[in-house]
């Protein structure tokens, strides 16, 4: 969640209830987008335009620049590591100099999320996350990321679907203003955002065979697309079952929600790479692949959330910078996205979230609640208490099949909302909501201070070492040895050489 920025919401106007209640009900279901427009981020975005050489910079239009700040703020700002960027940039050159256009700039930037992304503007802007580059294990893998998105730009998808987008637009437009009905708009804009995350499966596989191509002739090796798609998709598996599946559909939206690796795509991938090394007379593998360097390059690498973002550690959120955390109910599991905390049950029957808003001064907590922002609203439950010190009020909400309880805390100059949703919302239930809600409090500076971020380090397998011994390094509050494996695109069974250079997860 990230700290405001200057953004301002409506505190309490009209809006439809509907498209609220359908979205916190998602949260649980796997198909909830923005809970409320109103609601603001809640994390300290660390944007860095800085990121790109000035002399980049200098050459972006004002609508390039404006576009390339917004996507650095709304992924938690620019991640900055000049040895990474060296590496990234070395990348980079050889494969612009071994495509079909060796005439075009690229630009890169690294993102400051933990979310697994890549993707690429038409003007040759390419983005990848801390959280994708994380998951690699060599330079191969890195080019086969960076030669599909450039595959875009070469191939004009970028432009297309830019096209399709502003067209996206346009018709909500006419649906607003003509049919006036700001919600139905905003609802079928929303829907065609998300049609055109994605490209077309031709496009997708048009991608895929250019940019092995590219890496291949770059003198890397063409296997790494397959091997990346293959860590993907064990890694999306992980995170679903994890979190009931209801990540895929958060703003953050993953590489996978748009570059699905199913095994046809994979298969595809590989037949690809077999034709360069076949053609090359290598047999399976030829190419680099530099595993050492790439590694050295990520190690110490911030892993996962960015405590200067809130960050999760089991049921627990906090959030240093801003100065409070809360535990949500036994059996959630939390996720920070850039626009709110989520949570759901292991089942899909309950979930929660937290957001943030800006609430007049001279409205009460419980008028705000009551004031028309979600539909349902029993208003003979509306009460005002105090959470650890802090002005409070909660209700109750009933919709069709979900009911929720909401409460608003009054934190500094803004209002928190932590809204739980149910199938059925028992007394039972609704007192273990009431009791995560009195969880939320202030963090000492001490405690703040304490907090340090989870980072990649690279370490040599020892004698002896095994999968499991590895894996009891890693300091990750859930799966150790599952995520160690998948972090390292090894097999439960594998064997591991004295020596090798391996991924763990500590402070």
């Amino acid at each position: 969640m990230r700290q405001w920025g200057t953004r301002t919401g409506r505190t309490g106007g009209a809006r439809s209830a509907r498209a609220v209640l359908l979205a916190a009900c998602a949260l649980a279901l796997s198909s909830c987008a923005n809970l409320d427009m109103d609601a603001m981020p809640v994390s300290e975005a660390r944007i860095q335009p800085a990121a790109l050489r000035s002399s980049d910079m200098d050459m972006m239009t004002p609508a390039q620049r404006r576009e390339h700040e917004r996507l650095v703020a709304s992924y938690g700002g620019a991640y900055d590591d000049p040895e990474l960027k060296a590496l990234i940039q070395q990348v980079v050159e050889r494969l612009v100099a071994a495509s079909e256009r060796p005439d075009l700039k690229y630009r890169v930037t690294v993102l400051n999320s933990a979310a697994i992304n890549a993707f690429a503007l038409p003007d040759g802007s390419l983005y990848v996350t801390r959280g994708l580059l994380a998951l690699a294990n060599d330079t191969s893998e890195l080019s086969s990321v960076l030669s599909h998105e450039m595959a875009h730009v070469i191939a004009r998808h970028a432009s297309i679907r830019e096209d399709q987008v502003k067209q996206a637009v346009l018709v909500s437009r006419v649906i607003s203003d003509v049919v006036n009905d700001p919600d139905l708009g905003a609802l079928a804009m929303q829907k065609s955002r998300m049609s055109l995350a994605s490209f077309s499966r031709g496009q997708e596989l048009e991608a895929d065979a250019i940019g092995v191509g590219i890496a291949a002739r770059a003198g890397f090796d063409p296997y790494g697309a397959s091997r990346f798609l293959t860590d993907m998709g064990r890694q999306s598996a992980l995170k679903n079952a994890s979190v009931g599946g209801m990540s895929s559909t958060t703003p953050d939206m993953d590489f996978l929600s748009s570059h699905p690796a199913t095994p046809e795509r994979i298969s595809i991938a590989i037949a690809n790479a077999r034709q360069y090394s076949v053609a090359s007379g290598a047999g399976t593998s030829s190419g680099e692949k530099d595993r050492n360097a790439y590694l050295s390059a990520i190690d110490g690498m911030v892993y996962g959330d960015d405590p200067k973002e809130g960050f999760v550690r089991g049921r627990k959120f906090f959030h240093p910078k801003l100065g409070f955390t809360f535990l949500a109910p036994e059996g959630f599991t939390l996720e920070n996205t850039s626009q709110a905390v989520l949570g759901a049950n292991g089942s899909g029957t309950e979930a929660l979230r937290l957001d943030a808003v800006r609430v007049s001064g001279d409205q009460s907590l419980g008028q705000y609640l009551a004031s028309g922002w979600i539909d349902g609203v029993e208003v003979n439950s509306v009460e005002s208490l105090s959470v650890n010190g802090f002005s409070a009020a909660t209700a109750v909400a009933r919709g069709e099949q979900w009911s929720f309880r909401m409460f608003a805390i009054r934190f500094g100059s803004d209002v928190y909302r932590l809204i739980f949703a149910a199938r059925n919302l028992t007394p039972e239930l609704d007192k273990q909501f009431r009791a995560a809600a009195e969880t939320f409090r202030r963090v000492s500076s001490d405690e703040a201070d304490s907090v340090k971020p989870l980072r990649l380090r690279t370490v040599s397998v020892g004698l002896g070492d095994t999968v499991e011994k590895m894996a009891g390094r890693m300091q990750v509050p859930d799966r150790p040895l599952e995520r160690f494996l998948i972090l390292n695109g090894l097999d439960r069974d594998s064997k591991l050489k004295y020596g090798e250079k391996l991924k763990i997860v500590a402070e």
